[in-house]
């Protein structure tokens, strides 16, 4: 490619981090296309109530189909089950600690009546599942703003991987284990996206991806997509390649209040048939389809 590689990514520290070691990995010369999106210009409203997963990512798809950028990196976590026409994921590079953690305090360390710090609802429902004493405040923002707000609560929860990313591994106080705090679809996972009738870039991106790691993250994403697109409990999912190059996967469904948290897992070759699974398992045989009729 004799013009340098277009890559958009949004504008934050964190966000450019992750397309300048994709950039990095890849070897060849580039610029970045910094996308506002809406996720971005709403700091402040719960990201549930403005769209959840996909406001972090509809304009960056949109700068790539209109040709302002060759690719675009994603926090994996922000895609939307479904990508709009004409993309897909060329690359998942190895992936990073998929955990969250807490800054300011240990889980068994939170005094009764605890103020975290968290805008997920995933993360609400899990700890209030396991400590229903525990009171939960809105906080969203980049990591910095949410680590200058631990004047304000007990904890944060953040994503490890971004703390490892940014150079900020020293402010976790505690990285919650998945059997305390099942991740997000894909969190600690990067992908990158191209269009599909561009093959030249699918072989470049090839250099970069890990296939366990985009296994894993097929895995989890077709899970979520047997959800349900119009899920509106938490949801959490975690795969594990294993040596044989297969994969446990575990999911989760919960009541907003965390009073009923349903998990299973199970185990397969193939990424998208699992994914399918563990979504049917947790919704016929384990009473999820009960949890979302009650809010329907």
């Amino acid at each position: 490619m004799g013009a340098p590689l277009r890559v958009a990514t949004r504008g934050s520290a964190l966000a450019r981090t992750q397309a300048l070691d994709v950039v990095r990995a890849l070897g060849v010369e580039a610029e970045l296309v910094i996308v506002s999106t809406a996720g971005d210009r709403n700091q402040k409203a719960p990201l549930h109530a403005i769209g959840g997963t996909g406001v972090f990512v509809k304009e960056v798809e949109e700068a790539l189909l209109r040709g302002d950028a060759d690719v675009a990196v994603h926090s994996a976590k922000d895609l939307s089950t479904g990508l709009a026409p004409g993309l897909l994921i060329g690359a998942v590079p190895p992936r990073a600690d998929p955990r969250d953690a807490l800054a300011g305090s240990t889980f068994s360390g939170l005094a009764a009546g605890a103020r975290i710090g968290t805008g997920s609802v995933r993360r609400r429902a899990q700890l209030a599942g396991l400590r229903p004493d525990l009171v939960f405040g809105e906080l969203r923002g980049n990591i910095e703003t949410r680590l200058s707000r631990l004047d304000r609560f007990d904890a944060v929860v953040v994503a490890a991987a971004a703390l490892e990313r940014l150079g900020r591994l020293d402010a976790a106080t505690e990285m919650l284990d998945p059997s305390v705090l099942l991740p997000q679809v894909a969190q600690g996972a990067l992908a990158v996206e191209c269009a599909a009738d561009r093959p030249d870039l699918r072989d470049l991106l090839a250099v970069v991806d890990d296939p366990p790691s985009h296994r894993a993250v097929d895995a989890e994403r077709a899970f979520l997509a047997s959800m349900g697109s119009g899920c509106s409990l938490p949801v959490g999912a975690l795969a594990t390649p294993l040596p044989d190059g297969s994969m446990v996967l575990e999911g989760l469904i919960a009541s907003l209040d965390g009073r009923v948290v349903l998990r299973t897992e199970a185990e397969g070759d193939d990424p998208e048939p699992l994914g399918r699974e563990v979504a049917r398992r947790l919704l016929h045989d384990h009473g999820g389809s009960e949890l979302l009729d009650a809010v329907a």
